[in-house]
């Protein structure tokens, strides 16, 4: 088992391209189902050497390849497409389900 605090610490790389894609900051849940279906990393952008917000990455559950003591390794073919994925994902869902929806 591991705490979600535990895996905020940890750095997630993508293995596909070996780019570090930051740590998470949140995670998307299935209530009905009880499982994490995503970790959500934020991606920075930078204007004129300044960090700035971004994009958020949401990488699917089944993208984890492993999760290590340091390191969150995923498998993503892209970020870019996983970024433009969280944001069509995010337009089309609710953040939370209605409490009549929510498991008891």
């Amino acid at each position: 088992m591991i705490k979600i605090s535990e895996l905020q610490e940890k750095d997630v790389v993508n293995i596909s391209d070996g780019k570090k894609l930051g740590q998470i900051h949140d995670l998307e849940l299935d209530l009905r189902e009880g499982q994490i279906k995503a970790l959500v990393v934020p991606s920075e952008s930078r204007f004129f050497g300044l960090v700035t917000g971004g994009k958020e990455t949401v990488i699917p559950w089944n993208r984890i390849v492993k999760i290590g003591n340091d390191v969150i390794l995923v498998r993503l073919e892209t970020s870019a497409s996983y970024m433009e994925d969280a944001d069509r994902s995010r337009e089309s869902r609710p953040l939370l389900t209605s409490p009549s929806e929510s498991p008891r």
